[in-house]
């Protein structure tokens, strides 16, 4: 047993130093405060290097076998062999066991890394709603294509994205694809959709499309009568990929824009967490919000600190990092930037709140699940579409509520496309798969381009996407491409989850039991218990897609009627009183180096803070009142 805890104790000091050191340059290389990109690309072997050791999957098995036939009575060990339990677990789904295939993933690495390092270079523009030409994030095309009311101006952020796809094509890519496939069947695999999926959510790709395909024929009918509905109203022009999403909800989201500022953003994310009883655990948390040039384009949480108990039987606390790309004095950015604060603001809670003995079950990372991480995220942020929610938080600079009527008119013009929205994280899998399934000889610019279409006609019913598929910078870097999926089977446990709590509390907005049973059932466990454990722990069912597939499915009328009851209720309800002032972390706003706002007083004197900061840099935004 000596010899199995000396083991144990060295992987957890161990790997606490390779993967801080990985997620340390991740985040300045992504957040453009450092060019060093090789030696972010030698730490991301070194990592990668750690997990997929062999030598270490044979000492763990080894040790296992040891403490099975030890016969000793000690009260640590049911928590050692768990713990190497745990490290096995990580090392079988990342191991390489052949000599070819670590060549092939160490030239992987570099090869993305240096797309990586050309990306950051690439400048995008458009034409603003301000009438002219801007550089622009990925973020600002996507919002300026869905709130712009000049079609010439969301014409140009599509066309934009277009551009992106055929510089993505043709600055290495392809090369990629194959090196990813190569890599994978050096493993046995017979591409790298089936590996990704394999190691990410233990299931085949065969059973994976067993769950998509179901759900796209419970969804197929609700999509088509939405893009036939648009049509109808609009006539043919609305289903252009630069029309579609403004015809969807783009007044709505101007009408909204005054009563979600971004600046009152962090605040009513301080407020909502803090009410539904969410505790960080004593994390220190590192936010970066505001777009900048050469920060990567999407938003992310990742911890250099992963929290557990250590040998010692003391709470480390987590390092977490998240981010958002916004630019606060764009139409919509409030919207997005809260969506971003409680998306990866869920994945930090989740994070900051297992309690296992090692740090391998506080990353989020294989073995963790993909559909689990995002499941945690995801209900966080689809708290932000409830009538009741929108009623307690959504307010404009003279403190007024908004009215029931624009709830009332967004339901009716978004419910019809609610399957469209779905399939639009549907599409990226059926698309991933075919692309990992074509030769290398058919691994073309042009193939791959008739390819992405094909997808996008297929499941979202509309020649070219809004988003073409290969302008999503999750295709791009191997930890996230071939896991897209892993977002539509968390939204499906999300609505399981959300019946759960409706079942047996009648609400969700502010209640404070929300936290503590996410904390026990959810987070706790992190990966030593699989996604479909955790639903059965705190549900009492498995995995369910009838939930999501359900709610697709209602008509305006329906979705209005249950959201006029959550008002109505919420309007007679009395919240408990909140038992903390505080999230239980440290937190820093920052943009780049400089430091916005930091909670060394209070949070909501950083809420303050940093609510003044971006009034004086952005004047002309929304200024919302907050909830008293």
């Amino acid at each position: 047993m000596h010899s199995a805890r000396q083991l144990f104790d060295s992987l957890n000091h161990d790997y606490l130093a390779v993967h801080k050191a990985k997620e340390d340059l991740f985040w300045s290389t992504y957040m453009a405060s450092s060019d060093d990109h090789a030696g972010f690309a030698r730490a991301e072997l070194a990592y990668k290097t750690f997990i997929s050791d062999p030598a270490r999957l044979a000492s763990v098995r080894e040790a296992l076998k040891e403490l099975a036939t030890d016969g000793a009575s000690d009260s640590d060990l049911p928590g050692l062999r768990h713990g190497l339990q745990g490290w096995l677990a990580l090392f079988e789904c990342n191991i390489i066991d052949s000599d070819a295939a670590r060549d092939l993933m160490r030239d992987l690495i570099e090869m993305e890394s240096a797309l990586f390092a050309k990306r950051k270079d690439l400048a995008l523009h458009h034409i603003s709603e301000a009438g002219v030409s801007e550089e622009a994030t990925l973020t600002m095309l996507s919002t300026n294509i869905g709130t712009n009311p000049d079609e010439a101006a969301r014409k140009s952020s599509h066309d934009a994205l277009m551009g992106l796809e055929q510089w993505v094509l043709a600055n290495g890519f392809i090369d990629i694809v194959k090196q990813r496939n190569a890599f994978a069947r050096a493993q046995g695999f017979v591409d790298y959709f089936g590996y990704k999926v394999c190691k990410n959510e233990q299931m085949s790709s065969a059973e994976l499309f067993l769950i998509l395909d179901d759900f796209e024929a419970r969804t197929r009918a609700a999509n088509t009568r939405g893009i036939d509905q648009l049509k109808h109203q609009y006539g043919e022009y609305a289903i252009k990929p630069w029309n579609l999403r403004f015809h969807i909800s783009g007044d709505i989201t101007r009408q909204f824009d005054p009563y979600l500022s971004f600046a009152k953003g962090l605040q009513r994310w301080v407020d909502s967490f803090r009410r539904l009883g969410i505790s960080y655990r004593g994390a220190t948390l590192q936010l970066d919000l505001l777009e900048r040039k050469g920060k990567y384009q999407n938003g992310f949480c990742h911890g250099p600190i992963p929290s557990f108990f250590n040998a010692e039987n003391k709470w480390v606390a987590g390092q977490i990092n998240f981010t958002a790309e916004a630019q606060p004095d764009q139409v919509g950015s409030g919207a997005r930037a809260i969506n971003t604060l409680f998306h990866e603001g869920g994945h930090a809670a989740h994070f900051a709140n297992v309690t296992q003995n090692s740090p391998c079950f506080s990353q989020e990372f294989p073995p963790t699940s993909m559909a689990y991480a995002e499941t945690q995220s995801m209900f966080c942020d689809s708290l932000l579409d409830d009538a009741d929610w929108l009623k307690r938080y959504a307010r404009n600079a003279a403190g007024e509520t908004i009215p029931d009527a624009l709830i009332q008119q967004r339901i009716a013009t978004t419910q019809a496309f609610a399957a469209y929205a779905e399939r639009g994280i549907l599409v990226v899998p059926y698309f991933e798969r075919a692309l990992y399934q074509l030769s290398n000889e058919d691994l073309t610019a042009e193939k791959i381009s008739a390819l992405a279409r094909a997808c996008e006609q297929r499941i979202l019913g509309i020649p070219v996407g809004p988003r073409p598929l290969l302008s999503i910078p999750h295709l791009l870097n191997q930890e996230s491409a071939a896991s897209y999926h892993g977002y539509l089977l968390a939204n499906m446990a999300v609505y399981q989850t959300r019946a759960y709590f409706e079942r047996e509390y009648g609400y969700l907005t502010d209640n404070p039991a929300i936290g503590p049973k996410l904390a026990e059932h959810y987070w706790a466990p992190g990966n030593s218990r699989s996604h479909n454990d955790t639903l059965v722990s705190l549900t009492g069912e498995a995995f369910n897609a009838k939930y999501l597939a359900d709610s697709c499915n209602q008509t305006a009328d329906e979705a209005w009627a249950e959201a006029k009851a959550k008002i109505a209720m919420a309007a007679t309800r009395e919240y408990p009183k909140l038992t903390t002032s505080n999230l239980d972390a440290t937190i820093r706003i920052v943009h780049g180096a400089q430091i916005l706002a930091d909670n060394s007083e209070s949070d909501d004197a950083m809420c303050r803070n940093f609510e003044h900061w971006i009034g004086e840099h952005y004047p002309t935004t929304h200024q919302g009142a907050a909830l008293q």
